[in-house]
């Protein structure tokens, strides 16, 4: 089986990178000419998804159908952007992780470790499982859409996997292959960097937990019934452990400050756009099916940053209570400082934010309350 850091390996080698700095000049042109290639084979479908949508722009539920799919193209332009921006930090995080991992000689703080990253795997498989099967309805319906006209002697529909308009004719050979495989490119694009990017997220933020939860252990096991010079070692480790998760907790909230922004932005405005789908296809229970698919992969990519935000939120806090669990009554005055200096350092969150938007899981749920009111507002207007 792979291991969780083996597994954050694969996610960077489907965005491209490769973990040794090139020193020949061609090959780094060569990967920077694939990661930009990448980037404007995403944006360009941009347009052809705008196009259709003005073109609509009298229909909205065809323009809508447009919106839901264009706002998360945006939303993987952001993540491609960010990670061309930061790639070699997101090494140097889950390289720093990792040889956390393995310099660990605690029975104790391993097995911790060990649980959470199995844990973390999980949840990366389920989430890969969920965006992969999304992406893959979308490419395989127009075809069964052209599979069943031709068993049942219909008229043939030629869809498209997302909504887009092009400049050329897509009614007719080659224009709708050419169309179809462009589609698909995007699609895969789109499927793999939100997998990657999001399933990062998520194993970085589990880890820094367990490692948080290994520093609250150490203190409330510790008795402190030691010579002063053993105490004034183990009160060093346990700052000098604390900053370290925290300078880490830091690196991850500036490099995914971007993506986090963007991933609360669209997902409110695709949550708009699909909830008028739902309302307004309520008599058709394919299209109903469909969106309340497309609805739930949305929600749960936010999820991911929302879950990830929450336990570090807590699980940072509870450093400041374990302190005040442990046995510090049995420390000397000079070493009980150190220990309020933990303590006073531990009541500031650990928050991943970007700008107005704080991933935690009451905004979360803020979302799915608006969606249900939505659902009643578009219901009272029909």
């Amino acid at each position: 089986m792979i291991d969780l850091f083996g597994r954050q390996r694969q996610c960077l080698r489907i965005m491209g990178h490769h973990f040794v700095r090139d020193k020949s000049l061609l090959l780094r042109k060569w990967r920077n000419i694939v990661y930009f290639g990448v980037l404007m084979l995403v944006m360009s479908a941009q347009w052809p998804m705008i196009n259709y949508a003005i073109y609509y722009i009298d229909n909205l539920e065809l323009a809508t159908a447009s919106l839901s799919i264009c706002f998360t193209n945006v939303l993987t332009v952001i993540k491609i952007s960010t990670f061309l921006s930061y790639k070699w930090r997101f090494v140097a995080l889950m390289t720093k992780l990792e040889t956390m991992y393995q310099e660990s000689k605690d029975p104790a703080a391993k097995k911790i470790l060990k649980t959470a990253n199995r844990s973390a795997l999980m949840m990366v498989k389920l989430y890969w499982m969920s965006v992969c099967s999304t992406g893959m309805y979308f490419m395989m319906s127009p075809v069964l859409k052209i599979l069943w006209s031709q068993i049942h002697k219909t008229e043939m529909v030629l869809d498209l996997p997302m909504p887009m308009r092009f400049a050329f004719d897509i009614e007719s050979f080659p224009g709708y292959e050419i169309a179809y495989i462009y589609t698909g490119l995007v699609t895969l694009a789109v499927v793999m960097y939100a997998v990657a990017t999001d399933g990062l997220f998520v194993s970085f933020a589990i880890n820094l937990v367990s490692h948080l939860k290994i520093l609250q252990k150490s203190i409330e096991e510790n008795t402190f019934l030691k010579s002063d010079e053993e105490l004034h070692g183990d009160l060093k480790s346990y700052i000098e452990y604390h900053n370290l998760i925290l300078s880490l907790y830091n690196e991850l909230r500036e490099i995914y400050s971007p993506i986090v922004f963007g991933q609360f932005l669209m997902t409110s405005l695709q949550v708009c756009v699909i909830v008028y789908q739902m309302v307004t296809h309520m008599d058709t229970i394919l299209v109903l099916i469909i969106n309340i698919t497309f609805l739930t992969s949305i929600l749960l990519q936010l999820f991911i940053y929302c879950y990830g935000g929450e336990i570090l939120k807590l699980e940072s806090l509870m450093v400041g209570i374990s302190v005040q669990i442990s046995n510090w009554y049995n420390l000397k005055p000079s070493h009980r400082r150190m220990l309020v200096l933990l303590m006073l350092r531990s009541q500031r969150e650990a928050i991943i934010k970007a700008g107005f938007y704080e991933a935690s899981l009451a905004n979360f749920m803020a979302i799915l309350k608006a969606a249900l009111s939505y659902i009643t507002l578009i219901q009272s207007i029909e």
